[in-house]
């Protein structure tokens, strides 16, 4: 009792201090700092001319007429939208078959969840030999199989080279919500499907009314954290193109980068890095909202 009183009192602050502090410095303190930058002329070509500047930034990414912005926006809604959709699609697919147990199930389910514990940075560079328009190992399947007659650049033609970099994506987001959904999956009771197999409900109708109901609110908060991470994820974009042939693979996250490594200036970079976290707010903003409109209606 006496040890209890001990530590509901400043005790409870006193352990929380430390972990404060990491957050405060490691954390909320570079977000504000990059979200003053934005409004900052900084360029490591002259520290001498850091000053605020209000919206230059802003204006100057919007009217860049080497790199149009919206051809980085409906890059970056191409990237997002398709890379989640094959990602969902076939992990919740994965997820289904490796439900029900098999010989040799751990040993396949370990493989499979491999490639996400990898540097997406390395897997980028693993499908850039994939799609190499040389000797790429795609090419020459493609040309056995008859499907092509020459060899395609497919990350040197602007036409292919955001679907490729799409297809290495979703190659690798698939584990992700394999094992999210099939952690949820092994949560639905048995005897829910006993009942409806009873009942004469075929497998479909067992899927969507039982199972996705069922496991609703992992599928919800999946794909919204998949989301904002494939938006901030430039990794395999930048293993396999760096954003290139003609800003046909750059998004909002590359260009950020390129900002800041090619030229240097952390003003601009930290502008994009802001028009990210806002188109981030107002997404999760709606889509809270309308997955709460939707349980209230049921």
């Amino acid at each position: 009792m006496g040890l209890q009183k001990k530590v509901t009192g400043r005790g409870y602050y006193a352990m929380l201090l430390p972990m404060a502090v990491l957050l405060l410095l490691f954390i909320y303190y570079p977000i504000v700092r990059g979200m003053g930058t934005a409004f900052m002329h900084y360029t490591m070509m002259n520290l001498s001319l850091t000053r605020f500047n209000g919206l230059e930034n802003f204006v100057a990414i919007f009217a860049n007429p080497n790199i149009k912005f919206l051809q980085i926006l409906g890059n970056t809604a191409l990237w997002v939208v398709f890379s989640l959709a094959g990602q969902f699609i076939l992990g919740f697919t994965l997820a289904l078959l490796l439900r029900k147990p098999f010989k040799g199930r751990g040993v396949y389910t370990g493989c499979v969840f491999y490639t996400w514990a990898l540097s997406g940075f390395a897997i980028g560079l693993l499908w850039s030999w994939l799609f190499n328009g040389q000797f790429g190992i795609v090419n020459d399947l493609f040309m056995k199989a008859g499907l092509l007659k020459t060899p395609v650049g497919f990350l040197s033609n602007p036409r292919y080279a955001l679907p490729s970099v799409i297809v290495a994506n979703i190659w690798y987001g698939i584990p992700f919500f394999a094992i999210m959904l099939l952690a949820a999956l092994q949560s639905v009771p048995r005897e829910l499907y006993e009942s409806a197999e009873i009942d004469g409900a075929g497998k479909a109708r067992q899927l969507f009314q039982i199972t996705i109901p069922y496991i609703k609110s992992t599928i919800t908060t999946t794909i919204l954290l998949r989301f904002m991470w494939i938006m901030n994820f430039p990794d395999v974009i930048y293993g396999m193109t760096g954003g290139g042939p003609a800003n046909s693979t750059n998004i909002l996250a590359t260009e950020m980068i390129n900002k800041i490594t090619k030229s240097y200036d952390f003003g601009q970079g930290s502008a994009v890095g802001l028009i990210i976290v806002v188109i981030l707010f107002i997404f999760a903003f709606f889509y809270l909202r309308v997955v709460a409109k939707k349980e209230l209606s049921l």
